[in-house]
């Protein structure tokens, strides 16, 4: 059974940076769509960021430009760095998995995400 266990959540303040790690179980997810979800009290889960199994990044327009993913393969983590960040930021993150397009990221619907982390509070202050 493949798990993903984040870490790396804090508070910053607004302006800081954080660096979120995904530790991934089992190597087969390599060939599986990896992301970051983000969910704020009162709001929906929303979709970061996408990577495809061949490397493949898409990023949403609200973080473009200030996130980045990566993923050391040695390591089998998936990393989410954080920059520039704002309040709005604020929110529980999770690291996701998905199987169901094989290696392509062609939904931003958490509902085709079929493994997934406990999650890693991000609390940025203004």
């Amino acid at each position: 059974q493949v798990t993903l266990v984040e870490s790396g959540g804090g508070s910053v303040q607004a302006g800081g940076s954080l660096r979120l790690s995904c530790a991934v179980s089992d190597r087969t997810t390599r060939n599986y769509c990896m992301a970051w979800f983000r969910q704020a009290p009162g709001k929906e889960r929303e979709g970061v960021g996408l990577m495809y199994s061949d490397g493949t990044i898409i990023y949403a327009g609200s973080v473009k430009g200030r996130f980045t993913i990566s993923k050391d393969n040695a390591k089998d983590t998936l990393y989410l760095q954080m920059n520039s960040l704002k309040p709005e930021d604020t929110a529980m993150y999770y690291c996701a998995a998905s199987w169901r397009y094989g290696g392509r990221c062609l939904s931003w619907g958490s509902a085709d995400f079929g493994i997934w982390g406990q999650g890693t509070q991000v609390t940025i202050s203004s």
